[in-house]
């Protein structure tokens, strides 16, 4: 290599130039196959560089972390494990959790059927006690005689046992069914009514004999002052069936 002189007298070295890896010119090297001599060059040209492994898990081992699971128990079994892969003692938890929620079903449908049926007896049915307090209102409303002691027939309204408590005027009104000896079941109701010119109190007696599959009124009354109106009254009724079944000769009744 020459040197470069400047006019200043100096001289300048030649830059340096890019030195390439060869193979050694020995007799071993040409005996060589050439791949020998580009893997050595290669590994000249990746020196410094930061080589990182990755570490693999065996797969074995990988299987066995997929193979464990929760021992199932009645509180965190969801049913996705299958009834073939559980143990005696899962197959047990299993058979308490659902025979559990099986009762909790029957309970819910027991107690939806109960509310349903008193519902349906204490409201909707023909013999109910609010079904029979409807007519009775319904009748008061409509009598003649009960309008002109008590007013206005739209503006008599009827309520419950009376209380200080003006928020709790209309309360649920008093009724007791009972049967007798004979079979009879006796419905006993009573309440209160009030209009314009008055208040009053209404008893109501109905019975429904074996065979029978409604109510028969015995009597149904409303108290007004020191006043009674009978809307109903069986054994009034039964009297004068029986006066008029008498036969009278020469001034004799016969029976």
């Amino acid at each position: 290599m020459m040197n470069r002189v400047t006019v200043s007298g100096l001289r300048l070295r030649p830059a340096a130039s890019t030195v390439v890896a060869r193979c050694p010119s020995s007799t071993a090297a040409h005996s060589a196959s050439p791949l020998a001599c580009h893997d050595r060059n290669d590994n000249h040209s990746r020196n410094g560089r930061r080589h990182y492994a990755t570490q693999h898990q065996p797969p074995s081992s990988a299987f066995a972390s997929d193979s464990r699971r929760r021992a199932v128990t009645p509180f965190n079994d969801d049913g996705r494990v299958p009834w073939t892969e559980l143990s005696v003692g899962e197959k047990t938890a299993r058979a308490a959790q659902q025979t559990f929620n099986f009762g909790l079903v029957i309970l819910g449908v027991a107690l939806t059927g109960g509310v349903g049926y008193v519902l349906y007896s204490d409201v909707f049915s023909s013999d109910s006690k609010t079904t029979h307090f409807n007519r009775a209102v319904d009748r008061i409303r409509a009598d003649a005689r009960c309008v002109e002691l008590l007013g206005d027939g739209k503006k008599i309204e009827a309520f419950g046992e009376e209380t200080w408590n003006k928020w709790r005027r209309a309360r649920p009104i008093a009724s007791t069914v009972t049967k007798d000896a004979q079979g009879n079941e006796h419905m006993m109701i009573q309440f209160n009514v009030q209009g314009p010119k008055g208040r009053g109190r209404v008893g109501i007696h109905l019975i429904k004999r074996p065979g029978q599959h409604e109510y028969e009124y015995d009597y149904f009354f409303v108290d007004v002052g020191q006043q009674r109106i009978y809307l109903e009254n069986a054994a009034a009724s039964r009297v004068k069936q029986g006066e008029k079944k008498e036969f009278r000769l020469f001034g004799v009744k016969w029976s």
